[in-house]
């Protein structure tokens, strides 16, 4: 039975590479991908410059990426790689999180496991060169830590010495094998939970929800159920040494805050945007329509869940601080700036699936269970072709290639975001071509600002700019946030002759030349 279950786990760990594999590299490299390559082509001392300059995340991926391209290249295909490797090891976790909640119940781990490898959500940010699989990586080590911390009596009672005592046993002929588990799950959480933070600034929610459960637990004393609480010097000491790993960005954290605080581009949410946001953790690309037939059996399984745990009401309550915090949090924060987007949420999705994983183990009949595996099979199956067959991606690589076959000596190519000359350049460099490229209303970061917006204080820089060329190419992309009021194309229109536009995912492609 053991070799069976684990040979089972091989084949979710299998299936969830293969398809986080399948047409990586089919699409372009969008921008946010194309600045995550920008950042790791520069040393880390720069990276980190840039990233408290311009950026709204911490350096942990940056850095990652930085060592991983100097051993791959920085194609798309190895990039993404990167994410998918990541995406894939949290499944095996997952795993051990749902063997640790369900009191060893290997089923429950297993079906968690398959729904996180079939995941569309979790496959699209598995093939993104961004941080989100980092960030859900961290989060779901730190949560096997201290689940596996909450089912040990020697947690709450061995007193914490920031583990070097437990070192010391490692090292001793007669050290105890679950004092070591229990000193390795205590170092887990704390730099885990550290290395959460240093993948993405909203990650603070997770160590909030682990606060709001714990402590509650704590002023309560509640532990019924085989959950055993840490002593509260074991649990403030643990803090503190999260709050360690953490201190060195912590300015740098503010920073930022403020900076997204002053203005940023994600609308406010509705109760829409969250249930869409729910929706995409069950089953993302899944067809509208298809929602009134999977949307019950998921609703269902997840009731079937919380009665699963209800003789374990601790580990029901632990699941659903985890995936409501950060719901919370992030709604909260939105009443002044919103930040409420789906991405950054994405750790949150993993109490979802244990709880659907519960749902099943529920099923005690053979056949309805395997009919509520398959629904579940069939929705994601879907959800997958939707997005391998129609999901596109900005198509920089299409607009480079356009551009090189038709652009001549003594043009200049224009770009309105600034910052959407890092992934036109990406492809444009392969074509060898010398050719003027400058950023309106100001060159790469030159304002220190990662979207600095056009106004009309601009338009004399863009006169001059346009001085002296016969031609004039406008890439154009994320107007709508960088130049709302059309103010460079409406200028290049007063100045030079329109010769034609052509469009592209995400962006176009403006000529002008002299009359």
């Amino acid at each position: 039975m053991y070799i069976k279950r684990h040979a089972l786990l091989l084949a979710i760990i299998a299936l969830g590479w293969v398809l986080r594999l399948a047409q990586i590299a089919e699409l372009a490299l969008w921008l946010d991908e194309a600045f995550s390559i920008w950042l790791a082509w520069h040393p880390l001392r720069d990276i980190l410059g840039w990233v408290v300059k311009i950026d709204q995340h911490p350096p942990l991926y940056y850095f990652l990426l930085h060592y991983w391209v100097s051993l791959t290249g920085d194609t798309a295909f190895a990039v993404r790689t990167l994410s998918a490797i990541l995406g894939v090891a949290t499944i095996p976790v997952v795993y051990r999180i749902g063997c640790c909640l369900a009191d060893g119940d290997r089923v429950v781990g297993l079906l968690a496991a398959l729904i996180l490898a079939l995941s569309p959500f979790h496959v699209h940010f598995a093939q993104e060169a961004r941080m989100y699989t980092l960030l859900t990586l961290n989060v779901a080590l730190a949560t096997w830590a201290l689940t596996r911390l909450l089912g040990d009596p020697q947690a709450a009672a061995a007193p914490l010495g920031w583990q070097l005592a437990g070192l010391r046993r490692c090292m001793s002929a007669g050290s105890s094998l679950k004092a070591l588990k229990t000193d390795l799950a205590w170092l887990g959480y704390i730099l885990f939970t550290g290395a959460a933070l240093l993948s993405h600034n909203t990650a603070v929610f997770f160590p909030l929800a682990t606060n709001i459960f714990v402590l509650g637990m704590l002023v309560l004393r509640r532990s019924p159920n085989g959950m055993h609480l840490p002593s509260w010097r074991n649990w403030l000491l643990a803090q503190a040494g999260v709050l360690l790993l953490w201190s060195p960005w912590m300015a740098a954290f503010i920073s930022q805050s403020m900076s997204v605080y002053r203005e940023f581009w994600i609308p406010p949410p509705t109760w829409y945007t969250v249930l869409n946001t729910i929706a995409a953790f069950l089953s993302d690309f899944l067809p509208y329509h298809l929602w009134f037939i999977f949307g019950a059996v998921f609703a269902l399984l997840l009731v079937l869940g919380v009665i699963h745990f209800r003789s374990r009401r601790l580990h029901l309550v632990w699941l659903v601080t985890l995936f409501i915090t950060p719901f919370v949090g992030e709604l909260v924060v939105s009443l002044r700036r919103p930040i409420f987007y789906a991405r950054t949420l994405i750790w949150a999705s993993l109490p979802l699936y244990l709880l659907l994983a519960a749902g099943m183990r529920r099923l005690r009949l053979r056949p309805v269970l395997l009919a509520a595996l398959c629904s579940v099979l069939v929705a994601n199956g879907i959800s997958l072709r939707e997005y391998y067959v129609k999901f596109e991606k900005e198509q920089w690589d299409d607009a480079a290639a356009f551009v090189a076959e038709r652009v001549v000596a003594g043009d200049v190519i224009l770009f309105n975001a600034t910052w959407v000359q890092i992934p036109f350049d990406y492809y444009f460099r392969t074509y060898n071509l010398q050719v003027a490229e400058h950023g309106v209303p100001v060159d790469l970061f030159d304002r220190g600002v990662l979207e600095p917006k056009m106004t009309e204080a601009d338009l004399p820089r863009l006169r001059e700019l346009i001085r002296g060329h016969d031609r004039v190419w406008l890439v154009y992309s994320h107007n709508w946030y960088t130049d709302p009021q059309g103010l460079i194309p409406a200028t290049l229109d007063e100045e030079l002759e329109f010769r034609g536009s052509w469009e592209f995912y995400g962006l176009r492609v403006y000529l002008y030349g002299r009359h």
